[in-house]
């Protein structure tokens, strides 16, 4: 095993420049974890890290792959919550941050055209210099890169109103496992020309191809924004907020939520003056021409107050908007001053089993005796639990997987998935039967055993 990685190693740094190639324990040792914050990653070291340049240089470790039959595991930055984007047993992690040109954008056709290594904020703030706008902004968006975000299909807060990556992503350029260069789509907005190969790539994963370049589909930049800070004294009212401004045809960029355990937490580590006697709060964010801003804030508030909303914060300006923001994004970081250990999910159920679900969480969290702080998408039915534990303790470790198992099965129970916007990793798989079919999961296996017949892309991630 040995022999055969070393020479693994050696037609690497043969092809590719021996700068991009890392080799070292200790360089090892840093691409066996990411934000999955996984307990146990001696599992997890790869054999070696290759920083990509360009398509060409992809196709030549996908084929030195093949050559060694060895797994290849696509890295941006990181920020996977799942453990996707870790090795199991060696192999290959295929970092991209080298391949991060924005090679155009179009503002007449309102597309881009960039390579995976891209930064996520970096790029909706080239676009929105153009009047343009790119909606999906998972939390992470500071760091986090397009490749990764097309890997896992990420939403965000404004996926309520514009959806997810999945419906900006009109043709990706991909390498297959056999080293062939595959177009997905078309430069176009709408293509019924074949199957749609685009959405089968995104969330895969890494497990069907590598992304090496994607055209993305762009909107006109919203004239003006503003964001409400709602509160409630219990969890029913704050859902039925929900429900109420979805019913009167408004619909908000964002509605978003947390938890009085959240609001306390964001609140002792990042000081914001939120109402922490509360039991939930909501987060909306409305956009549009500025002649409509005024009505629908009046509509909204509206509402909000008939469904017992006992204080409710508007920004103004931007440091208020930003404020009100940056609390509702803190609560991760935040969670993670409590223990050693953070952990975080994301279920989604019909909007209808919210209620059910956020109080069905908490009692599983207190029957295991487990902090949770709870935020999330509400609007799409979204939620993210964030346990803290110290994974040092045996005991509260096990209590934590008895608890996670729960809250996939309370999910199930009440119609929901078990990955709205995060994927599945490695972390889900053995839990992803729960609420997909096994006639599903047979087509998903032949599908991939067609894209990857050696098995070198991520295997074992997913099912």
């Amino acid at each position: 095993m040995l022999m055969k990685t070393n020479k693994l190693i050696k037609d690497l740094k043969n092809s590719l420049s021996s700068a991009n190639v890392l080799d070292t324990l200790e360089e090892r040792y840093a691409y066996a974890q990411d934000a999955s914050n996984l307990r146990d990653i001696k599992n997890n070291i790869p054999d070696v890290v290759v920083f990509v340049e360009n398509t060409e240089q992809v196709q030549q470790v996908v084929r030195i792959a093949n050559k060694y039959k060895v797994p290849i595991i696509c890295r941006g930055a990181g920020t996977n919550v799942v453990g996707a984007c870790v090795t199991e047993h060696g192999g290959i992690i295929l970092n991209f941050s080298k391949m991060n040109k924005i090679f155009e954008i179009k503002k007449e056709n309102m597309t881009a055209r960039v390579e995976p290594g891209v930064v996520l904020g970096d790029f909706q703030r080239e676009v929105e210099k153009l009047g343009l706008f790119y909606p999906p902004d998972p939390s992470n968006l500071a760091v986090s890169t397009i490749g990764g975000s097309i890997a896992q299909a990420s939403g965000g807060a404004k996926s309520f109103k514009y959806g997810t990556t999945k419906d900006y992503v009109i043709d990706l350029k991909v390498v297959t496992a056999s080293g062939e260069v595959l177009q997905t789509g078309a430069n176009t907005i709408k293509n019924a020309t074949g199957y749609n190969l685009n959405t089968l790539f995104v969330g895969s994963e890494g497990t069907l191809g590598i992304v090496v370049e994607a055209t993305l589909k762009l909107i006109p930049k919203p004239e003006s924004k503003k964001v409400l800070m709602a509160y409630f004294d219990t969890v029913k009212e704050a859902v039925s907020a929900v429900n109420a401004i979805i019913e009167q045809r408004i619909f908000p960029t964002t509605i978003d939520f947390m938890d009085k355990n959240a609001i306390q937490t964001v609140e002792k580590f990042y000081p914001a003056n939120l109402l922490t006697e509360k039991e939930a709060a909501l987060v909306i964010e409305i956009d549009g021409f500025e002649c409509s801003m005024k009505y629908q804030e009046d509509i909204i508030v509206n509402i909000l107050k008939n469904c017992g909303a006992s204080a409710i914060q508007a920004s103004h300006n931007d440091k208020e908007y930003n404020k009100i923001w940056t609390a509702r994004r803190s609560s991760m970081g935040a969670c993670a001053k409590l223990k050693p250990n953070v952990t975080t999910d994301d279920v989604i159920v019909p909007r209808e089993n919210l209620e059910a679900l956020v109080l069905g969480i908490r009692k599983i969290c207190e029957k295991y005796n487990l902090d949770v702080c709870m935020v999330g998408h509400v609007g799409d039915g979204s939620v993210h639990p964030q346990i803290p534990i110290d994974y040092s303790d045996e005991d509260e470790y096990k209590r934590y997987k008895f608890a996670k198992n729960e809250i996939y099965d309370l999910t199930a129970n009440l119609s929901g998935i078990l990955s709205g916007e995060h994927g599945v990793g490695m972390l889900k798989r053995s839990h992803i039967n729960k609420v997909v079919s096994n006639v599903a999961i047979d087509y998903m296996r032949q599908i991939k055993k067609t894209f990857d017949p050696n098995n070198i892309l991520n295997p074992y991630k997913i099912f």
